[in-house]
């Protein structure tokens, strides 16, 4: 299963949900999920210690059950939105032994609907999501209220990812 995670319910929903088409065109079993709809307070040491939240084992069970990810975020003052390093803190803090599962060896692939350009957030997210282990594809998806989402391209990167996430469960890396 692949796992589209939208940051918000604005653009980048609606951008996730155009990815989901493109997905069910190539024939890959998709999940969009978005973090709004989850409850996970800012991940402080002290509030780790009141107990892991429900939702962050929730989370933790759909990326590790994924065979690749793509990421829809808009850009926050050049970098990633505070919602989607709240969520990876508490994956990673959720107590599961393997939680590098979630992203490590999987392909993924980096998207934004962006007020600006987006370059800024599609170069920290690839950052972040290769320090955690991930595989992502070099080129993003990146849309704004200029630029609308070119199928071609779409078809182009996320088959790109149909490919490589293929290759890693043919092998046997993948779950």
């Amino acid at each position: 299963m692949h796992l589209v995670v939208s940051a918000t319910r604005g653009n980048n929903h609606k951008l996730s949900q155009e990815l989901e088409k493109t997905f069910k065109e190539l024939s890959l079993e998709v999940k969009v999920i978005c973090l709004e709809d989850y409850d996970l307070p800012v991940y402080t040491p002290t509030r780790e210690g009141d107990g892991i939240p429900k939702d962050a084992h929730v989370l933790t069970e759909l990326f590790c059950k994924a065979s690749s990810l793509t990421f829809c975020a808009p850009e926050y003052n050049g970098s990633i939105p505070p919602i989607v390093n709240n969520a990876i803190a508490w994956i990673s803090r959720s107590g599961k032994e393997d939680w590098r599962g979630a992203f490590n060896g999987k392909p993924a692939v980096v998207a934004t609907h962006s007020g600006g350009g987006g370059l800024k957030v599609t170069q920290a997210m690839r950052a972040q999501l290769e320090h955690l282990g991930a595989v992502v594809i070099p080129r993003p998806v990146v849309t704004n209220f200029q630029k609308e989402l070119n199928p071609d391209s779409a078809v182009a990167i996320l088959g790109q990812l149909k490919t490589i996430a293929e290759a890693l469960v043919s092998g046997g890396k993948a779950q």
